[in-house]
């Protein structure tokens, strides 16, 4: 199934918490925080992969597949009002998000395997979750939490997010509680991981802004990271 979008450009660097503290202030006169945040600037984000019994996404992102799709549910805060199913494409340091609300209804019914519904409803994305259900035997696999810390700026489109505590409900097979079940899933809970998010051209007052001796761009997947214990 084919949707229409354009690929974004998607840059990740590992941060030391003092460069966070510095970058972070360097940002704030000029970048906006994303009004979806708390009064702390932060909110919580819960996505639910899913993958197939052979680890089809996991593997294409260690063999370093350039183009590559996973599908995840997220919601924010532990709020069950808002649920979005996302389909996420990659092309090497390029890409692009599709999604549809869903309510909590439905996707409880996607997650304990009651999909029939799902050939008739009118969103495109969710017809074909349930045809990859069928034909890739895709399944939710494990919940990925974390906390970001957003800030936008409208020239370019630009987002840099502040991502922390990334933790994992791997081993524990049960999603959508009201009390979550997970443990760190870095090597420790302060490790930090910045974003930079933008369309064609990153301005150069914001990469004025973002330069930080010994910051380094590396691949990072939030979903490998939780998934490195099995």
């Amino acid at each position: 199934m084919q949707f229409q979008g354009n690929y974004r450009h998607e840059l990740k660097y590992p941060v030391s918490f003092a460069d966070y503290l510095a970058i972070r202030q360097r940002l704030r006169p000029v970048m906006k925080s994303d009004p979806h945040t708390d009064a702390d600037g932060h909110y919580t984000i819960r996505s639910i992969y899913f993958d197939n019994a052979d680890d089809k996404a996991l593997r294409e992102k260690i063999d370093g597949i350039q183009k590559r799709e996973k599908f995840r549910i997220r919601y924010y805060n532990d709020d069950f009002s808002f649920i979005t199913l996302e389909k996420k494409m990659k092309y090497n340091d390029l890409g692009m998000k599709f999604d549809a609300a869903i309510t909590e209804e439905e996707c409880r019914a996607i997650l304990t395997g009651d999909t029939v519904w799902m050939m008739e409803h009118p969103s495109g994305l969710v017809r074909e979750l349930y045809c990859k259900m069928k034909q890739q035997q895709l399944r939710p696999k494990v919940l990925v939490s974390y906390t970001r810390e957003p800030y936008i700026y409208a020239p370019g489109n630009v987002r840099v997010t502040f991502d922390s505590k990334l933790r994992t409900t791997l081993f524990h097979g049960k999603f959508l509680e009201q009390s979550v079940q997970d443990i760190n899933a870095t090597d420790t809970s302060s490790d930090m991981l910045m974003e930079v998010k933008f369309d064609a051209f990153l301005p150069e007052i914001i990469c004025s802004l973002l330069q930080t001796e010994g910051l380094r761009q590396q691949a990072f997947s939030k979903y490998g990271a939780c998934r490195r214990f099995g």
